[in-house]
């Protein structure tokens, strides 16, 4: 364990599977501790876990968990994640992510948690099937189930969830316009230096001046529609001839892409992978557009990071990415798995520069106003607030500045 100090407010612990996911949550921390809360975090152990702990001063403590299902490492899991509970005595946990989710939500209700938070990042098994799907919603079910109160990422999957059965909709919430910690527009906005190290990234990728980019920024998996996203950037390389797909994010095992594809990609010049990149800013002013033809989402944060941007966006009409895009304003959602649809979305911005600089400039509008972190950070401290109420527990120090622009909760909780 490290981190600061303990605090004397309520324990807060925050349990997500992989040290990667803590990237999730920076700036969100800080100000929970700020607001009078006595901060953990858990995750797998990694340098993520390690930063975002020394980012933020809260305590880190790490448990390992496998995304994919293994019996005896999950059981292990458990029963660490169970002694920790227990060894802590946190007032609230917040679990997510869907192996965390399960374990550590199980292992709140075994060492009796008194107030059980599961934020809902996503439906992972919207795009399983067969027993591995049963086994997901399974999951999910348990970890809504045994949960005071679910936070859902996005309005689609609050009804998604519900309509499933998951979860009786008077207790989720969804935060405002959605997404689980905001985006920073200041880290992502067209400054000079951005602009300045964007073209010295093109240099030295070898992307000419003028060539337009597609960019994508994600895992490279099957229900990420890398697939689909690779057949229309060779449908439209007939009509644009100097066009370059810039993939960003690495190759994973759990939805492996088939090893064709993968040969093909590595052996297009057409195409640039430099695999998975720490920071991200810079390259968003490379694109000229966003392609994210996910299956599913729960809130494609890299939708927001590119908006912040100033840059349009093409998705697909997915669970949580239909929340992220005001379809022909911010950018241009397309039919899931089609890639001639996909094709043509893409090529419509490629021909009008203009439509895309209009709606790459309403995207940031609508970040500016709808999804600062503030307002999300703000709206989950009252929700931890209330559930300390009602439990009738100690509530934290939660005097807030004369000057937070956002002391008004109330239109920022969204309930049943």
């Amino acid at each position: 364990m490290n981190g600061p100090q303990s605090r004397t407010g309520p324990r807060l612990l925050h349990v997500v599977t992989s040290d990667l996911s803590t990237r999730l949550m920076r700036g969100q921390l800080r100000y929970l501790s700020a607001r009078g809360f006595d901060v953990f975090l858990t995750s797998s152990p990694g340098r993520d876990l390690e930063a975002t702990s020394s980012l933020e001063q809260v305590h880190a403590i790490s448990v390992p968990m496998v995304r994919e299902n293994s019996p005896l490492q999950d059981l292990y899991a458990l029963y660490r994640l169970y002694r920790l509970m227990r060894l802590l005595r946190p007032a609230i946990t917040n679990v997510s992510t869907p192996k965390a989710g399960l374990l550590g939500g199980l292992a709140a209700l075994l060492s009796r948690v008194p107030c059980r938070v599961y934020t809902l990042r996503g439906l992972r098994w919207e795009t399983a099937s067969g027993a591995k799907r049963l086994v997901l919603m399974i999951a999910d079910w348990v970890a809504c189930h045994y949960a005071h109160r679910v936070v859902c990422v996005s309005q689609s999957v609050r009804n998604r969830a519900v309509a499933c059965g998951l979860v009786d909709p008077d207790r989720t919430s969804v935060f405002g316009a959605g997404s689980s910690n905001g985006v920073d527009p200041a880290r992502f906005g067209p400054t000079e230096e951005k602009l300045r190290r964007a073209i010295e990234i093109r240099e030295r990728l070898g992307i000419p001046p003028t060539a337009p980019v597609v960019g994508f920024v994600g895992r490279l998996t099957r229900d990420k529609g890398i697939p689909e996203l690779y057949e229309a950037h060779k449908i439209l390389r007939k009509e644009f001839s100097s066009l370059k797909l810039l993939l960003l994010g690495d190759y994973e095992t759990g939805d492996p892409l088939p090893l064709r594809l993968q040969r093909a990609i590595g052996n297009d010049p057409s195409v640039i992978h430099p695999g998975f990149v720490d920071e991200t800013s810079d390259f968003y002013h490379v694109f000229d557009m966003l392609a994210l033809p996910s299956y599913r989402e729960g809130f494609p944060n890299v939708v927001l990071e590119a908006q912040a941007a100033g840059r349009p966006v093409v998705a697909a009409r997915a669970t949580g990415t239909v929340d992220a895009i005001t379809d022909g304003v911010t950018g241009l959602l397309v039919p899931i798995a089609d890639q001639a649809a996909l094709a043509e979305a893409l090529g419509k911005l490629l021909r009008n520069p203009t439509l895309a600089t209009k709606m790459g400039i309403a995207g940031r509008a609508r970040v500016l106003d709808e999804f600062k972190p503030e307002k999300i950070w703000r709206a989950l401290a009252e929700e931890y607030i209330q559930l300390l109420h009602i439990k009738g527990l100690p509530l934290p120090n939660s005097e807030i500045p004369s000057s937070d622009p956002f002391a008004v909760p109330g239109s920022l909780l969204s309930s049943s």
